[in-house]
C-alpha cells in the first residue's frame, strides 16, 4: 500500500493533505469528484518504482479541510494546485489528471503560470457540457439534499457512484469511494462541491487549449456515460499534437474498470516522455 496523506500544507485557510514517495522525476496525480487520491494509489504505487509521486487531496475532499465556508469551486482548485507545484519545488513535473483534476491542471497551466513535463488527460472535465443528470440536479437543489435521512443519503450516493463503473464495482471499491461522504462533515460537504460547480470554469480555459505546448495524452473510457467519449475527440483536435488512447469496456471509473490496461498505457506514456525529456 502506498504512504497515507501524512503531510499539510496551508493555503488559504485551507489544509491540504498530501504525499511523495517513490524516486525518480516528479509525477503528480491529480484526481476528480467525487474522489480522492484514494483512486489513484494503486496506479501511483505502481510508477513510484520510476518516479517521485504526489498524491494530493483538493480541499472539500478526501482527509483535506471542508469548512463550510471555504469555495471549492474549481476556479480555487486551479490557482492552488499552481502553489503546491511552486511549494513543491516543481517547475515542470509530470502530470496525470482525472475528472474535475483535468480542468484544474488545465487552469493551473493556462492562467496561473504552471508548466509540465507531460500532461495525461484521463476521462476529463475539459468541455461542456459536464455533469451527469444526478450532478445537476443537486447543483439546483443542494440545500433539499443535505437534509436527507442518513440512509437515503447513502442509497443515492452509492447508485451515483456506481454509475460511473461500466463493469461493475466490488463491494470493497464502492465502500471506499462511498464512506467519506456518509458520516459527519461528508454529506454538506459532497453537496457543496456539486453546487458550486459551473461550465464558466471550462468555458474560460477552451479558447486557450491551441496553446498548449506541452506533450499531450488523452485516455479515455470508450464506455463512459459521465463524460461521453465525443468529448475525447474534440479535445484532442483542440491540443496541438495530442495523442488519444480509447480503453475498451471501461466508463468513467476507468482505474476499477480497467485497472490493468490504465496502468500500462500510463506505464508506457510516462516512460516514453522520461526518455523523450530527459527528466
Amino acid at each position: 500500500m502506498t504512504p497515507h496523506l501524512t503531510r499539510t500544507i496551508e493555503w488559504n485557510g485551507r489544509t491540504v493533505a498530501w504525499n511523495r514517495f517513490g524516486d525518480g522525476p516528479p509525477l503528480v496525480f491529480l484526481h476528480g469528484t467525487p474522489w480522492s487520491s484514494a483512486l489513484w494509489r494503486p496506479i501511483a504505487q505502481a510508477l513510484s518504482s520510476r518516479f517521485t509521486v504526489y498524491l494530493w487531496d483538493m480541499p472539500g475532499y478526501g482527509v483535506s479541510s471542508k469548512h463550510p465556508d471555504h469555495a471549492v469551486d474549481l476556479g480555487v482548485q486551479g490557482e492552488l494546485f499552481a502553489q503546491l507545484l511552486r511549494e513543491w519545488g516543481l517547475e515542470r513535473p509530470h502530470v496525470i489528471a482525472h475528472d474535475f483534476g483535468g480542468v484544474v491542471s488545465l487552469r493551473a497551466r493556462l492562467l496561473h503560470g504552471a508548466r509540465f513535463a507531460s500532461l495525461c488527460l484521463v476521462d476529463v472535465v475539459a468541455l461542456r457540457p459536464w455533469g451527469s443528470p444526478f450532478f445537476r440536479l443537486v447543483k439546483q437543489h443542494a440545500e433539499v439534499f443535505e437534509q436527507l435521512p442518513p440512509a437515503v443519503h447513502r442509497g443515492a450516493v452509492e447508485a451515483y457512484i456506481s454509475g460511473a463503473s461500466h463493469r461493475g464495482l466490488r463491494p470493497e471499491d464502492l465502500a471506499m469511494l462511498v464512506e467519506p461522504w456518509t458520516g459527519g462533515e461528508g454529506p454538506a460537504a459532497l453537496y457543496r462541491q456539486m453546487a458550486q460547480a459551473d461550465e464558466r470554469f471550462t468555458d474560460e480555459v477552451e479558447p486557450l487549449y491551441g496553446t498548449i505546448d506541452e506533450p499531450t495524452h488523452i485516455v479515455w473510457g470508450a464506455e463512459d456515460e459521465w463524460i461521453a467519449v465525443d468529448r475525447a475527440h474534440r479535445l484532442q483536435s483542440l491540443i496541438p499534437g495530442a495523442s488519444l488512447t480509447l480503453v475498451e469496456g471501461a466508463g468513467h471509473l476507468i482505474q476499477l474498470d480497467a485497472p490493468a490496461q490504465l496502468t500500462a498505457e500510463l506505464t508506457r506514456w510516462t516512460e516514453s516522455q522520461r526518455a523523450a525529456s530527459g527528466r
